[in-house]
């Protein structure tokens, strides 16, 4: 196959690209500045440019890009970055899909669990509603913004990505403080994180790939696990004490809007991609952690 990724830099983007080209395909990255190479494509999101000659030819286009949301302190200019880089990105890439003469067979567009907002201890699966705030507006319109694509008939899936294990990204960030025996649940500890194992996000976008999978597919474990649980598990695994918990209002100070989604809970199942035939090779948190700490790394099939 011959596939597009926008966002190929990324944590998931980068994991994907390794995976797809060590079984033989092609990987042509969106770059946004002028192409320099043949596997590159030059696009600009802000200004709605995608040159697509480079995606003649194209099996799939995959949508990765998207500011991170535990980079930065929320600023409302930083807020305007999460939100356009998600929304103006995939609108760009569903309008291009469409002019080709002979468009993809499937867009796979980003999305993340934020559509369903705050949960509780209620399981949700696809089926659920989008929930309130700033996050699940913005999943919102970071979906609807693929409508064109999906419009001209070209299979569409949003893939509903929840908090990735892995070595580097957000989670990485844990690890040292945890290695220092700093680690320590986050409030209550009481909150549903559900997670998923890079290896398995990876497995799971190409399921969708291969399958089809259209419209919303939550890429997380089957069992959501507390952080009490999660901070439990990675005193496990690397074989530290965890005795320090953060307070609520500590995060709130250090982390801003950011807080309201580390202190939330949210407890989503992947219904349908589990009805559709995906395993999990990591679907339990100590698992998931020790494949994300494992120098040999984890091949993606």
């Amino acid at each position: 196959m011959r596939i597009a990724i926008a966002g190929a830099s990324g944590l998931i983007g980068t994991a994907l690209t390794r995976s797809l080209r060590l079984d033989g395909h092609e990987v042509v990255r969106l770059v946004r500045r002028p192409a320099r190479r043949g596997d590159e494509v030059e696009w600009d999101p802000v200004r709605q440019y995608v040159d697509t000659a480079g995606l003649v030819g194209c099996d799939a286009v995959v949508n990765l890009a998207g500011a991170g949301v535990g980079d930065h302190r929320w600023t409302e200019a930083y807020r305007r970055e999460i939100r356009d880089s998600r929304v103006l990105g995939t609108a760009a890439l569903a309008e291009a899909v469409t002019t080709l003469d002979t468009p993809p067979d499937v867009f796979l567009c980003g999305s993340a669990i934020g559509w369903y907002g705050e949960t509780g201890d209620r399981a949700v699966d696809e089926e659920a509603p989008p929930g309130d705030g700033f996050l699940p507006d913005v999943c919102v319109e970071w979906e609807e913004a693929a409508a064109p694509a999906e419009e001209a008939g070209i299979r569409t899936a949003y893939a509903r990505t929840g908090l990735v294990v892995a070595r580097e990204g957000a989670w990485g960030r844990m690890f040292p403080l945890f290695r220092a025996g700093l680690g320590g649940r986050l409030g209550d500890g009481r909150q549903y994180w559900s997670f998923i194992a890079l290896h398995d996000e990876v497995a799971a976008l190409r399921h969708i790939l291969d399958t089809p999978l259209a419209g919303p597919v939550n890429l997380t474990a089957p069992a959501p696990v507390t952080n009490r649980e999660v901070t439990a598990a990675m005193g496990r695994v690397l074989r530290r004490p965890t005795p320090f918990p953060v307070p609520g209002f500590a995060l709130r100070a250090v982390l801003g809007g950011l807080a309201g989604d580390v202190l939330g809970s949210q407890r989503v199942v992947p219904a349908r991609l589990l009805d559709s035939g995906f395993v999990f090779a990591f679907p339990g948190i100590d698992e998931a952690i020790a494949a994300a700490l494992d120098p040999r790394g984890v091949p993606a099939r």
